[in-house]
């Protein structure tokens, strides 16, 4: 390792550490499985001597993570993976405490790139991805690096794409997981977290009422199937817009009503953004959006909704009419309304998801690096996450919550085991 852990850090302010604690701490009451493993890791140090780089949303949650990682024996270096996301006070938090940050709340672009570099400058053997910036970089970069890396892991549809195309193309230098591929990860995190956390960033930006208003929701992965099914709830008429036939038949039969964006834009009121793709919302688009158009975007990254070409087409750009709110004023008296300029609307404009649906999303992440840690000879390219994992995750979680479940008998395990029926 070419830097050690608890070097210089980039933060906005390091007096904020005390209510960047406060915040932490009440993360933690409400993430039982990630307290179960961070004990379990303290004793038994299974990233003893490891160095973790990772680009993750700054915020109390994943200090969480962080803590957890650092009682299995890591050091962590944690760069943002969203200028908007950082939480300040958390940042400063895990600075006092001696973890290596590198995160501002607002950075630009080049600083924003620069604090990953500042990451992987400590020459990781593990990397933790939210989106793929971090692993993009260090291919396109720093591949100096490459050899030491024995795996890593991304949590987001975004990224676990980026990372098929390049194993597609043979570009790909270690085993990565697909950590967001686990049906607890999407149950619990993108369905019911980003569902819940998505209406509240839209609601803390715009303070409108969802009940009897058009919402359309683009794109019906779990992401989407989750905003959608919450807006429906809060009594919104819901419109999704698809480009894969299975995901379109499943909102169809799900009750919503389906169509393209160009028949969706002139009768939607607030459009939300949820593919993982490009110019979902395009330049074409915009002569039909009605006035007062709401728009926000779920996705990762800032190019579903094509904010250039809507700065180019107004006339007039009043920044902040409410916090997160930009209102974008059109040649012909159109006022359209872009929250979190366009950037992922639950963690720019609100807190991202309930730190009890990221204790299982952490709580993956953390067993998926410990059991990287410990593999021998996995082949470069995206792997699952293993079964075993998985399971233990939901068991943890069901405990948790003091939830209990049934048992096979062994007459019922014979049973299943066979072909043979038998009375």
């Amino acid at each position: 390792m070419s830097v050690s852990e608890g070097s210089p850090s980039d933060i906005a302010d390091a007096g904020l550490a005390e209510a960047g604690r406060a915040r932490i701490g009440w993360a933690q009451r409400s993430m039982p499985v990630l307290r179960l493993i961070t004990g379990t890791f303290a004793s038994e140090r299974p990233l003893s001597g490891l160095t973790v780089a990772a680009c993750l949303h700054v915020t109390a949650e994943t200090a969480c993570l962080v803590q957890a990682l650092r009682a299995g024996g890591a050091s962590v270096f944690l760069a943002a993976s969203n200028p908007l996301s950082t939480q300040d006070e958390v940042a400063a938090a895990l600075a006092a405490d001696g973890v290596a940050v590198f995160a501002r709340a607002g950075v630009d672009r080049l600083t924003y790139d620069e604090h990953i570099h500042n990451a992987l400058d400590s020459g990781p053997d593990l990397v933790v991805d939210d989106g793929g910036d971090l692993v993009n970089t260090l291919h396109a970069q720093r591949p100096e690096l490459l050899a030491a890396v024995r795996g890593g892991c991304e949590s987001t549809v975004t990224g676990v794409i980026r990372l098929r195309r390049m194993a597609e193309e043979g570009a790909l230098a270690f085993p990565a997981v697909a950590a967001d591929a686990t049906t607890t990860k999407r149950m619990f995190d993108s369905t019911c977290g980003t569902g819940q956390s998505v209406i509240d960033g839209v609601l803390r930006a715009t303070n409108i009422l969802l009940a009897g208003r058009v919402v359309v929701v683009a794109g019906f992965g779990d992401c989407g199937r989750g905003i959608a099914e919450a807006a429906r709830g809060l009594g919104a008429q819901v419109i999704v817009t698809e480009v894969n036939p299975v995901r379109a038949l499943d909102a169809v039969l799900r009750g919503f009503r389906v169509l393209p964006m160009a028949q969706a834009a002139p009768v939607g009121e607030l459009f939300i953004t949820a593919t993982g793709s490009r110019d979902v919302i395009a330049a074409g688009h915009l002569p039909a959006l009605r006035d007062g158009a709401i728009l926000a975007n779920a996705g990762h990254f800032d190019v579903e909704i094509d904010v250039r070409a809507l700065t180019d087409t107004a006339v007039k750009l009043t920044r902040e009419v409410r916090p997160h709110t930009d209102e974008y004023l059109l040649p012909d008296g159109r006022r359209l309304l872009l929250l979190a300029e366009g950037r992922v609307v639950n963690l720019v404009a609100a807190e991202g998801n309930p730190p009890q649906v990221m204790d299982v999303t952490f709580a993956s992440q953390a067993l998926v690096l410990s059991w990287l840690a410990r593999a021998e000879a996995l082949p470069a390219g995206v792997h699952a996450v293993p079964p075993a994992i998985d399971e233990q995750i939901a068991r943890l979680t069901l405990e948790s919550s003091g939830t209990r479940i049934d048992a096979l008998t062994p007459a019922q395990q014979e049973y299943l085991s066979s072909w043979r029926q038998t009375p």
